[in-house]
């Protein structure tokens, strides 16, 4: 069964963060979605793909790193609006 979430992550992180840390989970868990800043302190990710896989990769974004770990998430059901072509990207 897929799943799609909308996830606000809260925290000061760096551009690499979304392009190694995120994207990098997101490959790992075989996600499709994207990843993008809206501001210093917020990044916003759509999320979509096998349940079990989506829960993984909120677990670990959960986690974080042992630079990074996030303030809060904002975790909210969303319905796929595109196709994202089995692909996670991170706009900049």
């Amino acid at each position: 069964m897929n799943k799609c979430l909308r996830i606000t992550v809260f925290g000061d992180y760096t551009d690499d963060l979304l392009t190694s840390f995120v994207q990098k989970i997101a490959h790992t868990f075989e996600l499709e979605g994207t990843a993008s800043a809206i501001d210093e302190t917020q990044a916003l990710i759509i999320v979509c793909g096998d349940k079990d896989k989506v829960d993984g990769f909120l677990d670990a974004l959960h986690k974080g790193t042992t630079k990074w770990k996030p303030e809060d998430l904002e975790v909210e059901p969303f319905l796929k609006d595109k196709d994202y072509r089995g692909v996670f990207r991170v706009i900049k």
